[in-house]
């Protein structure tokens, strides 16, 4: 048995090792591709944020990556592309996944308790996380997925037709179908639907302040506490997303914020408590704050699940620390399904999973009187 136990954790590590090798030797110039003939430029949008540079080179202001690319070169989001000079989003109106969720399972926690949200991606993505839930997507390169192409207006229609109360940007990261994003914005606010992003936080002070006028709630999935996770494991960088998080907080615009936990990466008591003393500090204990459990996927498949435990104990931390409003995700039926009175103590919407059982809040007030944040009409 020690035998095994120890060839399973050589090959862990091992495996965990090169993993971070391919994140820390990323290739010096960008990827290029043949660019579409100048005709096929009519099915592409321009991209914004960025500048045209001298030698028909240009720079994309979009998120921290800040890409320069020559022509033919595609951003590190791999949705972006030089062509002839000029920028190009090459997935505007190109679906690659479409359903309709649980606002829960995003997850918002204090968003339209028990509704559903319209929830659509493309394909790519800022950062190249290890332990991606969605890498078939997220991680494609342009032309290798199917995609459904969909006018802003045909999503928003699609989205009011479903009975849904919310347009979710998810699944992939939305900051790389910014434009697309902002348009079904819009026109989503302007037909009474609610606006859900749900981001790794990796985008540039100026266009988020431009974004978050057309949005009501914002999920920072928070990657860990530590630089040297986000360096290594991410391929990005934690400053730029603690920004974000002050900028979507300073706007009024709700955010709750998830960290998934990885065993033996993100997960110790101490980066616990840095990060939950952070979110008290600088965003108010009222921010929800998820732990949710990691699951052995993608370039960390070798590695174990995340011990129930380490996130009950993690959410012991937080609360401990003085956020209000802390759950876990990813396990079995906890108390940490559930949203709580800090004054008092007793439940105000009871859950199972993603599922409400019991809303005891009538816009957002308790029996009590006393008020939750969120947006709950």
């Amino acid at each position: 048995m020690k035998k095994a136990l120890a060839a399973f954790f050589l090959v862990g590590v091992l495996g965990l090792a090169a993993a971070l090798i391919w994140v820390r030797e990323k290739p010096a110039a960008l990827t290029k591709v043949a660019a579409p003939a100048p005709a096929d430029t009519n099915r592409l949008h321009e991209a914004s944020w960025y500048d045209k540079l001298p030698d028909g080179m240009v720079h994309c202001r979009l998120c921290p990556n800040s890409c320069r690319l020559p022509e033919g070169a595609l951003g590190l989001c791999r949705a972006r592309q030089n062509i002839g000079g000029t920028l190009y989003s090459l997935v505007y109106g190109q679906m690659a996944a479409v359903h309709v969720d649980p606002i829960e399972k995003k997850p918002f926690f204090h968003v339209l308790p028990g509704g559903r949200a319209f929830s659509l991606a493309t394909s790519g993505c800022n950062m190249r996380c290890l332990f991606c839930q969605n890498w078939e997507i997220s991680q494609a390169l342009p032309g290798e997925l199917q995609t459904t192409a969909a006018t802003p207006e045909e999503v928003v229609a699609a989205a009011v037709r479903s009975g849904a109360q919310a347009i979710a940007f998810t699944y992939n990261e939305p900051t790389i179908f910014y434009e697309y994003m902002l348009d079904i914005a819009r026109l989503a606010k302007a037909r009474g639907l609610k606006t859900l992003v749900i981001s790794n936080g990796y985008i540039q002070p100026e266009p988020l302040r431009a974004l978050l006028p057309h949005i009501d709630a914002y999920k920072v999935d928070f990657k860990a506490f530590s630089p040297q996770f986000y360096t290594e494991v991410t391929g990005g960088s934690r400053e730029p997303i603690l920004e974000t998080m002050k900028i979507i907080h300073e706007a009024g615009v709700w955010l709750e914020i998830v960290n998934l936990l990885i065993t033996g990466l993100n997960d110790s008591e101490d980066e616990v408590r840095e990060l939950a003393r952070w979110v008290r500090d600088n965003l108010g204990p009222d921010v929800p704050v998820h732990f949710t459990r990691f699951h052995p996927l993608y370039k960390l498949a070798n590695l174990p699940p995340t011990p129930i435990e380490r996130i009950v104990r993690a959410r012991d931390i937080a609360m401990a620390e003085g956020l209000h409003y802390v759950y876990t995700g990813n396990i079995p039926s906890s108390p940490g399904d559930s949203t709580y009175s800090p004054q008092t103590g007793e439940v105000l919407i009871r859950r199972q999973g993603f599922f409400v059982l019991e809303n005891r809040l009538t816009n957002g007030v308790a029996p009590s009187g006393e008020v939750i944040p969120g947006v709950w009409q």
